[in-house]
């Protein structure tokens, strides 16, 4: 009878081999089985401290199976097993990865981001079928030599670790196209890495960097740049050798001036935010013929030269919080210019009102100055005799209606607009109708005879204590003003105006934020500050991806949703003067970049 028959266990040949039990238990069977076959095995977030032996040796050791399976039929085949080409780590909680990690040579992705590594191990000069590597979110200070050895990388992220340098072996990795080591403590960069001829994407931000090497502009095949948030007081000009560089962040480094690039003519982005940018000549747009999006926010800029005319493709310009005074005529001759952030600017020479109204209209407004010249003092004096006489006794001008297609009728503190006035724009297309500042009850019911040819209505600082199905058939509507009047809500009628742009509605007596502006698809602008709103939606104003600006200053908005850190369209949110407590007022203060960044922080994971 053998000894082992009644109770007993034979001693396991393979216990010193093994990891500990706990280790092992994190990592059922049935997943290393089933990798054997796929060549891919994912371990992220079991709480692992080290790795089982029985990964690292999953293609050299003979799989238990091997002993019990004696069927030669059917899925069970052992013996065909496929190398491991795929191991994720992530999310645990490793210290260090052992040198058996050599034991998987045909391993083309690894990612262990997000443990607790100090450091690599020198066996990972092994792994030459690796194309993409993904350490980031450890605690590694250095990086071995051996990786120059993984001559098949293509991806390699870094960022959130404790690095000070980049090794001159970088430079090695020839093939590389994404190379990502933002948020470490790099004080400089070698030179090494203008060997990096096929990189595509290169993120340097969140580091200490003063300087970039001049090698840099070497990479002829770099599309995107990320040099935001370092120290850089200058950008060296071989930069503009980049000639397929497509975005270029430069933001919140301590630049005096903007770099002249030439040659950058594929260059579509350029962030240039948070520096300390006093100037801004022809020299510096000339040559970015394909710029869709120029950002120049927290600058010192006084003036704009009127040669931003030569970006033709610019789509969003952002100058928000500079010293500019004015604003350059040409600015209206870009054709597609969307988007135009001025907040913050001490402007003079264009009425608030025509800024609130939206990027379209100022640029109406200054195209205008360039068709209309100014009248000599002769004409001041002497005005031609073209106005028109109504029995309210308030002069229409004749000029206005026929030359500017304009109607207005303001500051008469009247109840009713005249019949005559309407009478008189009768046989012209009004695209600008002006009854502000009137003591009106309820929107002119004439104002609809407009309806194939106004966009532009101000109705601000009256009585109006609701909107006509009559404004709703303006189809044609792109910007209305109804600020300082009695509206407490929004007719669902309203949809119908799918070409407005921008909407007033400040000062009124909103409870709740209107749902009817949530299904108006092309509002950019919405300023409703000085109400009573409780609450938003931020997930219906993340389906408005055109709303860049929305002002709820002064409400009672007890708290403010984190999703609303997911509305990326946004570049001017407004908070000020409501009863939450959180985001405090120092993020307010530091704008709406800095608050949409703190509610993301806060959305639950």
């Amino acid at each position: 009878m053998s000894r082992f028959k009644r109770g007993g266990k034979a001693p396991d040949p393979l216990s010193g081999f093994r990891a500990p039990k706990e280790q092992e238990s994190a990592v059922p069977f049935g997943l290393i089985k089933a990798a054997r076959k796929s060549g891919q095995l994912n371990l992220s977030a079991r709480g692992l401290t080290e790795v089982p032996v029985s990964v690292w040796r999953i293609n050299v050791d003979t799989p238990p199976e091997a002993h019990q399976n004696v069927d030669f039929g059917g899925s069970d085949r052992w013996w065909e097993q496929t190398d491991l080409t795929k191991l994720i780590l992530a999310s645990n909680k490793l210290q260090a990865l052992s040198e058996d990690i050599s034991l998987l040579p045909a391993l083309v992705v690894l990612d262990i981001h997000d443990n607790q590594i100090a450091s690599l191990p020198c066996a990972i000069r092994e792994l030459t079928n690796l194309q993409k590597l993904n350490i980031s979110h450890n605690k590694i200070k250095q990086l071995p030599n051996e990786l120059q050895h993984l001559q098949n990388l293509k991806s390699f992220l870094l960022q959130h670790n404790q690095l000070e340098e980049l090794p001159d072996s970088i430079g090695h990795l020839s093939i590389l196209e994404e190379l990502d080591v933002s948020n470490n403590c790099l004080r400089s960069v070698s030179s090494s890495v203008g060997q990096l001829t096929g990189l595509v994407k290169f993120n340097l931000s969140s580091n200490k960097l003063t300087a970039l090497p001049t090698e840099i502009g070497k990479m002829k095949n770099l599309r995107q740049l990320d040099c935001t948030s370092n120290l850089l007081e200058n950008v060296p000009a071989s930069v503009a050798g980049m000639e397929s560089l497509e975005q270029l962040y430069l933001r919140q480094n301590k630049l005096t001036y903007l770099p002249e690039l030439p040659f950058l003519t594929k260059l579509k982005e350029l962030h240039v935010g948070n520096n300390q940018i006093q100037t801004l000549g022809p020299e510096h747009l000339q040559n970015l013929s394909s710029l869709s999006v120029l950002e120049l926010r927290y600058n010192k800029l006084k003036v704009l030269p009127k040669e931003i005319s030569l970006l033709k493709g610019l789509e969003r310009l952002d100058l928000s919080n500079n010293d500019i005074g004015s604003l350059p005529d040409t600015l209206g001759s870009l054709p597609n210019l969307k988007s135009l952030q001025l907040d913050g600017n001490p402007l003079r020479g264009i009425r608030r009102d025509i800024l609130n109204k939206g990027t379209q209209e100022l640029l109406k407004y200054l195209k205008g100055r360039v068709q209309t010249p100014d009248m000599t003092t002769q004409e001041a004096a002497n005005p031609p005799d073209t106005a028109m006489t109504l029995p309210s006794d308030s002069v229409i001008n004749a000029h206005a209606i026929m030359t500017l297609k304009t109607l207005e009728y303001c500051e008469k503190q009247a109840s009713l607009i005249p019949e005559a006035v309407f009478n008189a724009a009768a046989s012209s297309p009004i695209t600008t109708v002006n009854f502000s500042k009137n003591q009106l009850t309820e929107v002119p019911a004439r104002i609809v005879e407009m309806k194939d040819s106004v966009y532009d209505v101000n109705l601000g600082f009256n009585k109006i204590s609701s909107i006509s199905l009559n404004l709703c058939m303006l189809l044609k509507l792109t910007h209305l003003d109804m600020r300082n009047n009695a509206l407490a809500s929004l007719p669902p009628e309203m949809e119908a105006l799918t070409r407005l742009q921008s909407i007033i509605l400040s000062f009124n007596r909103f409870k709740h934020f209107p749902d009817v502006l949530y299904t108006i698809p092309n509002l950019e602008t919405i300023l409703i500050s000085s109400n009573q709103i409780g609450s938003i939606d931020p997930i219906q104003l993340k389906k408005m991806t055109k709303l860049s600006t929305l002002d709820l200053q002064n409400n009672d908005l007890l708290q403010i949703p984190p999703a609303l850190g997911n509305c990326e369209s946004l570049r001017a949110l407004h908070l000020e003067g409501n009863p939450f407590r959180n985001p405090r007022a120092t993020i307010l203060a530091k704008g709406t970049v800095a608050i949409l960044e703190y509610l993301r922080s806060r959305i639950p994971t």
